[in-house]
């Protein structure tokens, strides 16, 4: 393996690892042939780092699958795609594969569906290496054990024997990585890599493939809608727009002078820690949430008035009071606490944002204050009703007043319902709506969620990640529940749709009046959209208080390294922040 670091200003190398010249993409569909990718071009130098970006659809995911030829046999693809000096247009499947993972590799956005389940991740590894070289067992083992200590698996002799759900996040995704390293590819494609990964773990993975592009020479072709991490990652980026490429800059350039107007409305859909537009919409064409009265609101208003009896309305929406939930241990191992001696509360009309890292409790809590997941000890009450220990029966009338948005909406939708059945589905099931009514109300939310009616009888696996969450937001919403758990609703969305999705949470909000619970590793949107903050670790509450207090005045050096570690949509900025992350001091944000 090579170890020769590489030049920082390694874009500029006339030499390119990866071609692509007019390549265009088309699918077979039921509807006819659409066209994903319009004839676009771009070259990646040996040690450069490209970031590809646009929104969902545009097409990026789509160019760089076509290069190990992971496309599905529905696709044509037209152009040139050059390979280390190898041409790869018109290569059948078999040729293709001896390219992947040698000259080749990809990490994938989700590790936990990339990893076999079946097979520990020393396994997984050493298969990696012993499909596309002449190796034996004992060496491939030894090399495995070497590949993961070199991506920062803690005690990876011990990790290799353990399968994927042992592992964090954080600790999937190094595997991921170290699959992708192992035969020394010439070029990684890194699709979201960060995307399902809290601030911290972030900031190290981050660190990890600069790392690894400095001391392996290896070209990154990054694929992400995050751009806090381009401007911490990338060398150079490509914009694109429907199948084409609108633009394409070194990262400074792009960021202190973007040219399109699709760049600038891009830049410009992005939260800033520490710049909340008070009073201001992220997207000023951005539509805004339906008010008026119709049958539809009175039928889910009467549904309300039936649980007046129920409630206490001069009690908090949410009140969780030494909250304790503990898991049972693996053989010797006692019980872990995933839920320390937790209270908070939550106001009717507020929005508490909860931060940590992955592990730190936060999904927990919010699965419990649903009733979820059934506390060891300690209280959860809705407008003053306790449903700590209520039974199914009673609880069930009381899901009207609440709901939930999952952060992975591909495992939370059922794959054989239509989107339409996904989204009336609660509706149907507390006998609030039928007929005209609930097709009518199935399509305004689909409405609000910018998605077009004719998606109601598509399935999930029809969508993109992005579409789907916006599903899963309509489902949550059918009710207009008075109480929502959102539990990381937009990390899976690109920065235009999310700032669109965001727009229209805080009108549906300031509308309905809902009381929130906002789970996210995204300290800029919960910036934006918090009143007050809460801060966990490692099952506790570490710090709680105004927007204000946490984000901009934090008291703990928790939250210090948190705030730190966020990425900002500005490379000078956060070329600071990371070497001030990196010694341990507290990072700057913008004036």
């Amino acid at each position: 393996m090579s170890v020769e670091a590489a030049s920082p200003n390694s874009a500029d190398t006339s030499e390119s690892v990866l071609s692509i010249s007019d390549l265009k993409i088309t699918f077979s569909t039921e509807d006819g042939v659409v066209e994903a990718v319009k004839g676009i071009g771009f070259d990646v130098a040996p040690g450069e780092i490209l970031a590809i970006v646009g929104e969902s659809g545009s097409g990026k995911s789509v160019t760089s699958m076509s290069v190990p030829g992971l496309l599905p046999k529905t696709a044509k693809i037209d152009g040139g795609r050059t390979l280390g000096g190898t041409d790869l247009s018109g290569m059948t499947t078999k040729q293709l594969r001896k390219h992947r993972g040698n000259d080749v590799a990809m990490i994938f956005q989700e590790p936990m569906t990339a990893l076999n389940p079946m097979y520990t991740v020393g396994w997984q590894v050493r298969e990696a290496l012993r499909a596309h070289q002449d190796i034996s067992k004992q060496a491939a083992d030894a090399r495995a054990v070497e590949l993961l200590e070199l991506v920062g698996i803690p005690d990876p002799a011990k990790r290799f024997k353990q399968y994927p759900h042992q592992l964090s996040g954080g600790l999937r995704q190094r595997v991921v990585i170290a699959i992708a390293i192992a035969c020394d590819p010439k070029v990684i494609i890194a699709d979201e890599p960060t995307t399902a990964l809290d601030v911290t773990v972030q900031a190290e993975i981050l660190a990890l493939l600069r790392e690894l592009r400095d001391r392996l020479n290896t070209a990154i072709v990054l694929i992400t809608h995050d751009m806090g991490v381009v401007a911490d990652l990338a060398d150079r980026v490509v914009v694109m727009y429907q199948g084409e490429i609108v633009e394409q800059a070194p990262v400074h350039e792009l960021f202190e002078n973007p040219r399109q107007d699709y760049t600038k409305r891009l830049l410009a859909a992005v939260p800033v820690l520490g710049q909340r537009p008070e009073g201001q919409r992220l997207l000023e064409d951005s539509p805004r949430a339906t008010v008026e009265e119709s049958k539809t609101d009175e039928a889910l208003r009467k549904a309300h008035e039936e649980l007046a009896p129920r409630l206490d309305h001069n009690a908090p929406a949410l009140a969780i009071k030494d909250l304790v939930l503990e898991f049972p241990g693996r053989g010797k191992q006692g019980k872990v606490k995933a839920v320390n001696n937790v209270s908070l509360e939550i106001q009717r009309g507020e929005i508490l944002g909860l931060v940590g890292e992955s592990g730190s409790g936060k999904s927990t809590v919010g699965r419990c204050a649903i009733r979820l997941l059934k506390p060891t000890s300690g209280s959860v009450s809705i407008a003053g009703s306790d449903i700590t220990s209520m039974s199914y029966k009673k609880l069930r009338p009381l899901r009207r007043y609440f709901s939930i948005v999952f952060q992975d909406p591909a495992s939370t939708l059922d794959p054989k319902m239509t989107i339409g059945e996904s989204v009336a589905e609660p509706l149907v099931l507390h006998k609030i709506l039928a007929g005209k009514q609930l097709t009518d109300r199935v399509t305004d939310l689909l409405d609000k969620v910018q998605l077009s009616g004719h998606y109601r009888n598509r399935y999930p696996h029809e969508l993109s990640g992005g579409q789907r969450q916006r599903v899963a937001i309509a489902r949550a919403l059918a009710l207009e529940p008075k109480l929502l758990i959102a539990d990381e609703p937009t990390s899976a969305l690109d920065v235009s749709v999310q700032a669109r999705v965001l727009d229209l949470f805080l009108d549906l909000q300031q509308h309905l009046r809902f009381a929130c619970l906002f789970i996210s590793h995204d300290l800029a949107v919960v910036d934006l959209l918090a009143d007050r903050v809460a801060v966990m670790q490692r099952g506790k509450l570490v710090e709680v208080g105004t927007r204000e207090q946490v984000l901009h005045a934090p008291q703990q050096d928790y939250t210090k390294r948190l705030l730190s570690a966020a990425p900002v949509a500005d490379p000078v900025l956060q070329a600071e922040r990371r070497r001030a992350w990196e010694e341990g001091r507290v990072a700057p944000v913008k004036d």
